[in-house]
């Protein structure tokens, strides 16, 4: 097999890779820590940061998704409100545990949960 190669002296345009999972859940989080609103964008899309999402909005942070565009509307560190319900990580193992940390420092009392096999990892 041969290959012909030539000098590039140049090269223009855009590179768009795909969302990352951990850096999409660490930046709703972040955002919902932040006062006011956060757009982020290229998300990856998964169950995983659904569960972020939905923990995030039960403490009362608007949080809306179109495509891989994520709208946060921040409650800042201390303005999380106490959630209706238990927060749901479903299978997530990062949102248990990252949000476990964060839910550590509020003011707020709360019941975290996931699902059957969530529940029996180490935490």
């Amino acid at each position: 097999m041969s290959y012909n190669f030539r000098n590039i002296k140049s090269f223009k345009g855009e590179l768009v890779l795909p969302g990352d999972k951990s850096i999409s859940h660490r930046s709703v989080m972040f955002s919902s820590l932040a006062e006011g609103k956060s757009r982020i964008t290229n998300c990856l899309d998964s169950e995983d940061l659904i569960s972020t999402m939905n923990c995030f909005r039960a403490l009362g942070c608007d949080i809306v998704k179109t495509g891989t565009e994520i709208k946060v509307e921040g409650r800042g560190f201390l303005g999380f409100k106490k959630p209706e319900g238990i927060l749901d990580a479903g299978n997530s193992g990062t949102t248990a545990r990252l949000i476990s940390g964060i839910l550590a420092a509020q003011k707020v009392e709360t019941i975290l949960t996931g699902d059957e096999s969530l529940r029996k990892r180490p935490m």
